[in-house]
């Protein structure tokens, strides 16, 4: 502990990895609810592995002497495939899950080969498993005007948040604009996906988009209540996983999601175990 608490102060990179951390939580904690309630964890999965695309297609034209950031690559990918899997889930429903299939599978081989044709060593396990010690302070400025900006379309829009989540049907019959909430959800979340693969890597942003919101989710009562505790449980998770990452030697992002997975794990299998009296009230069913 010691040893922990005299690298957060004499080292900036911990301290740049504990505010990433926290930044982050509001991302995991408010559009991770979204997607669980909603189910679309899949469409996010995809959007996360296309992302490899665009970070492997912009190290390539570096290395061949135009300047090409792998955050603006991803950025362009991110928000292309968002956009497709969008136009297909609106308007060829039963095509969706083929969409979503290709768009994950073709991002990431697209972005396995640019690398293999990229001079000298690329590795991909830095953009597939991420590094948090690494984030620099422009990667925190974004964050924090992320956070500002899903916090406020989340306020000051969350009836029509709410009704498209829970019955989009229904929603429709009372003049919400559902389709223009779910494709401004996927493109943000495109968004948060592209900065946050820096702190737990593209493989593992999904689970952090859906173990703490999970695990809130089978407490919570209203949609509400549930991005509350999913912002505090993913809090609770990046600092733990950045503490023992550091004490154990580990991979910080990893042992972020191992955290939250058995947390996740034991909360279920204890509401399995011991399921609440007056039915089930959480809204993630």
């Amino acid at each position: 502990m010691d040893d922990f608490i005299s690298a957060l102060v004499n080292h900036s990179f911990i301290r740049n990895a504990l505010v990433a951390g926290l930044l982050s939580s509001v991302l995991f904690g408010v559009l991770g609810t979204l997607v669980t309630v909603r189910r679309i964890a899949s469409l996010a999965g995809a959007v996360s592995h296309a992302v490899l695309g665009g970070i492997g297609m912009a190290l390539f034209f570096t290395a061949s002497g135009t300047k090409f950031s792998p955050l603006a690559g991803a950025f362009i990918f991110a928000i292309l495939s968002a956009g497709i899997i969008a136009l297909v889930s609106l308007k060829a429903k039963q095509r969706e899950d083929t969409v979503i299939n290709a768009i994950w599978v073709i991002g990431m081989s697209a972005g396995l080969l640019f690398m293999a044709k990229t001079p000298g060593y690329v590795d991909p396990s830095t953009y597939l498993f991420g590094n948090i010690l690494l984030i620099a302070e422009r990667d925190l400025i974004l964050l924090g005007v992320l956070d500002i900006l899903v916090i406020f379309l989340t306020w000051r829009f969350f009836p029509q948040i709410e009704a498209s989540a829970f019955d989009d049907e229904f929603a429709r019959l009372r003049g919400v604009p559902s389709n223009v909430v779910f494709v401004v959800l996927l493109m943000i979340t495109a968004l948060a996906i592209v900065l946050l693969q820096t702190y737990v890597g593209i493989v593992m942003v999904i689970a952090m988009l859906t173990l703490p919101s999970g695990t809130s989710g089978s407490f919570s009562a209203s949609l509400g209540s549930m991005m509350i505790w999913s912002c505090i449980f993913s809090a609770l998770f990046s600092v733990s996983g950045l503490f023992f990452g550091w004490i154990m030697d580990t991979p910080v992002g990893a042992t972020t999601v191992i955290i939250a997975g058995f947390f996740f794990l034991g909360t279920t299998a204890f509401k399995a175990l011991f399921p609440l009296r007056g039915g089930n009230t959480k809204p993630g069913q």
